[in-house]
């Protein structure tokens, strides 16, 4: 449970907020990095621990882009696919991951590494086109460093590295 295995941690976000309720989403990125995704009993526990009803805390796991109801890889691919990406190569860059991992945009593969998703603007038009791997930003993709960005990816879950895909570990 949770409140057992990070109540430090828990702890020490809920004393951040005068209000319980406002800690949702950082209780929700430490159950979504244990579980891998929050399911309905995963949504219960942080409602249980914030003592909030289970319908608030499932909107907010339900809004969020970055929460994942249903399970996703170690590493969630994010390729914005928005105006300024596709005039400089997402269409080039998607097909490509699909066709290196096997799956679709929208699909995890089969060993369970990696989420293929296209989302709308993540803010680097600047370096279209970009994709985000677990919040780490990627500018100026083209399908020719998608081996050695896969290959890297492939040796940081192999080398058993702390991987987040909330956001819990993201820079402030």
């Amino acid at each position: 449970m949770l409140s057992d295995k990070y109540a430090a941690e828990i702890a020490g976000v809920l004393a951040r907020y005068p209000i319980k309720n406002s800690a949702v989403l950082p209780l929700c990125y430490i159950a979504q990095d244990e579980y891998g995704h929050l399911s309905i009993d995963h949504i219960q526990e942080v409602a249980d621990i914030l003592e909030m009803p289970y319908t608030d805390v499932y909107e907010v796991a339900t809004f969020y882009s970055l929460l994942y109801t249903e399970p996703v890889g170690q590493w969630v691919l994010q390729v914005c696919d928005d105006n300024p990406c596709c005039f400089t190569g997402t269409e080039e860059l998607v097909a490509d991951l699909e066709d290196r991992l096997g799956i679709r945009a929208g699909e995890t593969t089969s060993d369970k590494l990696f989420t293929l998703q296209r989302v709308k603007c993540i803010g680097a038009c600047h370096r279209a086109p970009v994709m985000q791997a677990n919040l780490e930003f990627l500018g100026d993709v083209t399908p020719d460093k998608v081996p050695g960005i896969l290959e890297d990816m492939v040796q940081k879950a192999q080398s058993g590295a702390t991987l987040s895909i909330s956001g819990r570990f993201a820079e402030q």
